[in-house]
């Protein structure tokens, strides 16, 4: 037993030493605008995150960081009155965004600030995050080290740093000095945690009785939690067994497969596999949702249910899997030219021992699999969502040709993809995020008495998610001219003011200077000079 547990604390420590295992740089000067004693929005079409449709013109006015009043001024088309319009008092800043359109402030789920081996530090993580309107995440390991997370959490919240608002989940084990091997060393490990001031914890599995305690001393002290259902322990405690224990959260789909078996107990390995290589890993989890009941039938229904029933979160991080299913695509994405850093590039690259970087031979069949697998996967998450079940926006970048702001974004469009109406996706970025982090009361949608987290931008997202790309979308105008337009406009993070396009502009330069002084240029795998 304590051989077993010490390969998977192993196991862990490695992914979290991966993502980070050092102090990153972070921007020390806040960059915004703001904030101000008064702040008023001028002229926006509201794009809520309850789910409501669009309306405006609207002059939102916010008052140290608490939004005060959402003013309707008049109708789309004809002349605002001035005598409607909020009155902006003596040090009050007005912000004129006529024709815009305004959202509450995304949340990322699955938000790892930055990696070691990736070379990815904060500042180029934050300004990535906030360029795309991300003004909160929830960090699922705590990879600088929980102290660290802590302090940039405090200065981002007193608005000192660059960066989105932050919660951090420490994953369980992390700092202990040996392996937890009994419920009482858990539920001490859990009890300790919280009084460092961690907001939760980030399990991978462990002996059902050790997450039963864990969970179980967790949900006592009033915290939360997320798991990634790791195959070391999934085929004795999957998602349902977690849920019941108190759970909050469930990771990528690892584990929810596991308990949709009826008839088997663990999945369909072939014999020559080795989970230590990941082209292993990835091509069968690529054929897991197809050993599990089919949509719709008695045992489906019996897990979706039991789910809904214990107000359970799924957060499903579809694009970070979405190379496996067109590595082409993914590693082709425009952006990575300009933004990404070539130590991220490189880190992409096959490999045997950079985590996510499973190319070794992937082909056709392989992204068949997963084709089909994520058929079956939005299959149940656009249900569970129907049924009223929480979907979260996660998108779990620095992995798989993912990169931070750019993947969230495609995350959207997946959900979209999933079935969800662009309304419903809205609120999986925004209120769903604050509700499964016990925000909503102060985030999450535009509402008087809440924080002001926005996001604007001039064209509407409704209609092409591709509009909140830091790249724009491209569109071909009625002179038969090809133009990008959208992007983040602006990202208002606790009334302070981004201008999101110089963000990025930042991060292009960082990116320029990276390859300069390295002498390095992004090259496709395996292409030659």
């Amino acid at each position: 037993m304590k051989k077993q547990l010490l390969f998977i604390f192993t196991f862990i420590w490695l992914i979290v030493s991966t993502l980070s295992a050092q102090v990153q740089k972070a921007p020390e000067v806040k960059e915004g605008d703001g904030p101000y004693p008064q702040l008023i929005i001028r002229g926006i079409t509201l794009i809520n995150g309850n789910g409501a449709p669009p309306r405006g013109p609207i002059d939102i006015v916010v008052e140290n960081n608490k939004i005060t009043k959402i003013a309707v001024v008049g109708y789309p088309g004809v002349e605002i009155e001035p005598e409607y319009r909020p009155e902006l008092k003596p040090g009050g800043k007005e912000l004129d965004c006529s024709g815009m359109y305004l959202l509450p402030g995304f949340v990322d789920m699955h938000g790892h600030i930055g990696g070691k081996s990736q070379g990815a530090d904060a500042e180029y993580v934050f300004k990535l995050w906030l360029g795309h309107g991300i003004t909160t995440i929830r960090d699922p390991s705590c990879g600088n080290g929980l102290d660290w997370v802590l302090d940039h959490k405090k200065k981002s919240d007193a608005g000192t740093i660059t960066a989105p608002r932050i919660q951090g989940y420490t994953v369980f084990g992390q700092g202990a000095d040996e392996a937890i091997s009994t419920p009482e060393a858990a539920r001490a490990w859990v009890r300790e945690n919280a009084a460092k001031g961690s907001d939760g914890i980030k399990f991978f599995g462990a002996a059902p009785k050790i997450m039963a305690a864990a969970l179980d001393e967790n949900k006592k002290l009033g915290l939360r939690s997320a798991c990634h259902h790791a195959q070391m322990d999934v085929g004795r405690w999957n998602v349902l067994k977690s849920a019941r224990a108190g759970l909050t959260t469930m990771e990528h789909w690892y584990g929810l497969p596991e308990a949709l078996f009826v008839d088997r107990t663990v999945q369909n390995y072939p014999v020559d596999y080795n989970y230590q290589n990941e082209q292993h890993r990835f091509k069968e989890a690529g054929r897991l949702w197809t050993q599990a009941a089919p949509p719709y039938s008695d045992h489906w229904n019996k897990v979706m249910n039991e789910l809904l029933e214990l107000d359970f979160t799924i957060d499903p991080t579809f694009n970070i899997y979405e190379a496996s299913r067109d590595l082409m695509r993914a590693r082709r994405a425009e952006w990575h030219e300009e933004y990404t850093i070539p130590s991220l590039w490189q880190f992409y690259m096959p490999s045997k021992i950079s985590h996510g970087s499973y190319w070794h031979f992937w082909g056709t069949e392989e992204e068949v699999d997963w084709k089909k697998n994520y058929q079956l996967w939005m299959t149940f998450i656009n249900e569970y969502k129907n049924k009223g079940g929480r979907v979260t926006a996660g998108s779990d970048s620095g992995f798989i040709f993912q990169l931070y702001g750019f993947a969230y974004i495609r995350e959207l469009e997946l959900l979209r993809e999933a079935g969800f109406h662009p309304l419903e996706v809205i609120r999986s970025a925004t209120l769903n995020g604050a509700e499964a982090l016990g925000m909503d009361d102060r985030i999450g949608s535009v509402e008087v008495g809440k924080l002001a987290d926005f996001v604007i931008v001039e064209e509407n997202p409704l209609r092409n998610l591709k509009v909140l790309y830091g790249t724009g979308a491209i569109k071909l105008t009625e002179e038969n001219e090809v133009v990008r337009v959208g992007g983040v406009k602006y990202t208002v993070k606790d009334g302070i003011i981004y201008d999101a396009k110089k963000l990025l502009a930042d991060v292009r330069e960082m990116v320029r200077e990276s390859k300069s002084s390295e002498g390095v240029e992004i090259r496709q795998p395996g292409i030659k000079e």
